[in-house]
Parts: C-alpha cells; structure tokens; sequence
C-alpha cells in the first residue's frame, strides 16, 4: 500500500502519555456519546407509539440487539487491536477500501447530523422559558447555536485530552438529573394509571406490532454511542479497557432509557405524555412536582446534551482524521495540530454541522427528522461491524488465544447481523432513500482519496455494483423529495 508522508506523519506513536485516557474516561465516552438528547425525549416518543407493553417489547428487542453489537465491538477490540478507530476499519478489513470508505464517511456524516439534533433541542428547551427560541429553529436560535458550535471548535483544537476531561466531569452531572426523575416517579407508581395505559394503548388499530416498529429507530439513536470507547481505541492506556468501558457504558445507559421510557405510564396518562413538548421528561416532572421540576429537568438537559455535543465533535473528527490516516480519505483531513488534534477534520465536521443547522429554518421538525436520519445512517456501519465480527470468529481468525470463546463470539454477531439488518427494513424506504442522498455524493472525496495515491478507484465488480446501487437510490430520493412524493 502507498504510504504519503501525511499519514506516515499521523501514524507515529504518541510519545505523550498525557494524551492516553483511563478506563474511566473511556467510559465516560460511552456514557456521554448515548447520554444526550434522545433519552430526555423518550416519554413523549414512546407514548405516540405504544403503550407499556409495546415499550417493553422494543427495549428488549433493541437491548439484545445492541447488547450483542457491544459485544462485538468488544471481542474486535480485544482480538484485533491492531485496528484503530473502531467502526470504519472493520468494514474496510473485511469487505475493502470502497466499503471501508462508506462505512467512514456515512457514520461520520450521521454523526454530523445527530450533533445539530442536539443544538435543536436544547433552544427547544430554552423555547419553553424564552419564546423568541420557538421550536429551537428561529433566527435568534440559530446564531446563538452558531456561536455555541465555534465555541466548542476552538476548546476541542486545545487537546484531546482537556476535551476528555471535561467530558467525563459532564457525564457524571448529567445523569444526576436523570436519577432523580427516575427515583420521583418510582415514589409515585400508580398501578392503576399504569394498567389503564395498557388497556388503551391494546385497543388501538395496527396492534403491537406496528406499535414497536413505530418506536425502532428512535431505539437506534438513544443507543448510538456504544462504540464511543472503540473509536478512541488509540489513547487507551490498556487495549482491555477498551472493551470493559464499552459494556459497562451500554450496561448502565440502557437501565436508564428503559425507567424513563416506561415510569411515565405509571403516573399519567399516555395521551397526555404524548401530546406534551420535548423535551417531555421536564414536562412530566413538572406535572407531578410542580414548575422546579422542569427547570431541574431542563437545566440538565442543557448540560448533558453540551456534553454529548461535546464527546461527539471528538468522535466525528476522530473517525475523519483515522480514514484520511488509513487513505479512505484525501490526505489533508490527516494533519494533526501541535496538541495532537486532528485540526482539518475538525474544521470540516463543524462547517457541515454549521450549515445543517442552518438549514433547520426551514424544517417543519427539524428534531424527529435529524433523530431519524442520524439513525438511518448510522445502521450500515453497524452492518458492517456485525458483519465482519461474524467473519472473524466463523474463520477462527485470532482465537488461538482462548478459542473456546468463539462459538459464543459467533453467536453474538450472528444475532447483530440480523439485528442491524432488521433496523434497516423496519426504518422505512424513506430514510435508505434520504440515506443514499448522502452517500451516494460522498464517493467524490473517496474518488479524491484514490487519485492522490494513484490508485484505481473502483478495485472489482463489487465496488461498482454497490456506487451504481446507491446512485440509483439517491436519484430516486432527489426526484421523491423534488416531486413531493417524500416530505422531510
């Protein structure tokens, strides 16, 4: 393979141990990475679409889905910790360069988009005590997001290392918040509001079914995040903690997501948590303890979804910067500042996030379509990362080393494969064909990519039945969304 001199620059070791982040703090990216928006989101969501039963359904079918992805992520980390980065490398290990590049870019631009979900919602928030913020997409609230984005920029450029400790302070504040609403409303469990939920939510048309698919991929975007210790493989001080920080997050995180989702139906009825405003878990402390319980709520809203914010703008840059250094990317995106940041990729991540916020003026809800779409785009590397799992452990590549662990590892990624395939499907042809609007166009950078290393851009007929398949989609997508046919 061509080595330029960019990437053999990004490629030697660290010698500053500083940069290196414990298992705590490798945690704390898991944490943060899933702790954002989403979860303060949950009652309002899940009580559109189902009712107690229905909710318990798709957290145990979302949980064993992801729970088996995490598991993945750990058992690649443990056995091949030569791949750095975490999500992308595996795609291009296992499938080639083109794939790889896909996997990279769609996760990266998904990333993008799941960043301007967050400046959304929290000047929805401050919408609630202040109007000139609206629904967080008027005028005032998008300059004040815009100040907000180059804010963070200019800390993240100062070092990783600051970044991740500020994160890891924010995590722990975050959830403070959320334990409370959680322990408030257990105190208040009213069994006979609960039961009516579920008496209701049974005499609807569609039945359970519809009800659960209605609720899959807003699951998948509570749970992106899982990989956040994976994608900061490279400053682990122990390649083990790598895998631990990954469960411990997902362990803990889903406990949570599973209490404020479900505790809501146990003290109000569902259509009154359906029709409240996001974010709905301050709407539904308040009716039970009153004004200072949205606020308490909001205040930590604010707090966690920074933080989120925060630990994403690493991992989007992280995941830009590894593709350019694995040349699945122009080169450029490769250059690291004085403080061992991969500057370039940062500057690119938040000019897109700049402009997609920007253009939330003109959403009808900006929130619900960028939650959707964030999901939709991050399901194919997801795919990926199964997928290749799977090809590990079925070949018995790198279990010389404790093999009795690979009929279980298999079964773990067979059960992923299937997961993140089913998330596709039941996400609706409307987001694979807003998700090929995207991707489809992004094969110029890889196009770039290839010709600075003189090399072919397409390697077989694989890589172009997979551009042809996804240019047809995006035209299809562009005429849908041109003709009305698909509304955003």
């Amino acid at each position: 393979m061509h080595q330029g001199a960019v990437a053999d620059e990004a490629r030697k070791p660290m010698g500053d141990n500083e940069q290196k982040m414990s298992r705590l703090q490798l945690t704390a990216m898991v944490v943060g990475g899933m702790v954002g928006a989403g979860i303060f989101s949950l009652p309002r969501t899940f009580a559109n679409a189902t009712g107690p039963v229905g909710a318990a359904i798709a957290w145990l079918v979302a949980g064993v889905g992801m729970y088996t992805l995490a598991r993945v992520f750990q058992a690649l980390a443990e056995r091949k910790p030569d791949l750095d980065a975490g999500v992308f490398v595996y795609a291009k290990a296992g499938f080639g360069d083109y794939p790889g590049f896909l996997s990279a870019f769609g996760y990266w631009i998904g990333s993008c988009i799941g960043n301007v979900s967050y400046w959304v919602l929290i000047k929805s928030t401050l919408g609630a005590f202040f109007p000139i913020f609206g629904d967080g997409n008027t005028v005032v609230a998008i300059v004040v997001a815009s100040v907000g984005i180059w804010l963070f920029h200019f800390l993240i450029l100062r070092g990783v290392k600051q970044a991740a400790f500020i994160n890891t302070v924010v995590t722990f504040a975050k959830v403070i918040p959320i334990v409370v609403f959680i322990v408030i409303l257990l105190f208040v469990f009213k069994y006979g509001t609960f039961r009516l939920n579920i008496q209701s939510a049974a005499a609807e048309e569609g039945g359970i079914i519809q009800q659960v698919r209605a609720t899959m991929l807003v699951t998948v975007f509570v749970f992106i995040g899982i990989e956040g210790a994976s994608v900061y493989s490279r400053y682990a001080k122990e390649r083990t903690d790598v895998g631990r920080a990954t469960i411990f997050g997902f362990v803990g995180v889903t406990t949570l997501m599973v209490l404020v989702s479900m505790l809501p139906f146990a003290v109000l009825p569902r259509g009154d948590v359906a029709g409240m405003r996001q974010p709905s878990m301050a709407a539904v402390l308040e009716s039970v303890v009153g004004p200072w319980g949205g606020i308490f709520v909001s205040i930590g809203l604010i707090v966690s979804v920074l933080g989120a914010y925060l630990a994403w703008s690493l991992i989007c840059a992280e995941v830009m910067f590894a593709a350019a250094r694995n040349e699945d990317l122009p080169a450029i995106f490769a250059r690291e500042n004085a403080n061992n940041v991969p500057a370039n990729a940062l500057w690119i991540t938040n000019i897109v996030v700049q402009i997609l916020v920007a253009s939330t003026y003109f959403s009808y809800d900006a929130f619900a379509l960028m939650l959707n779409l964030t999901s939709a785009m991050s399901l194919i590397p997801y795919l990926f990362v199964a997928a290749y799992g799977w090809m590990v452990s079925n070949r018995g590549e790198s279990y010389e080393v404790r093999p009795e662990e690979r009929r279980r590892d298999l079964a773990f990624a067979s059960v992923a494969v299937i997961y993140t395939l089913f998330m596709i499907l039941a996400g609706g042809l409307k987001f694979i064909l807003l998700s090929a609007i995207l991707y489809a166009p992004g094969t110029v950078l890889y196009v770039i990519a290839r010709r600075e290393r003189k090399l072919a851009v397409f390697k077989g007929m694989s890589d172009w039945v997979i551009f042809i398949v996804a240019a047809i989609a995006a035209i299809a997508g562009f005429v849908a969304l041109a003709t009305g046919a698909m509304a955003v």
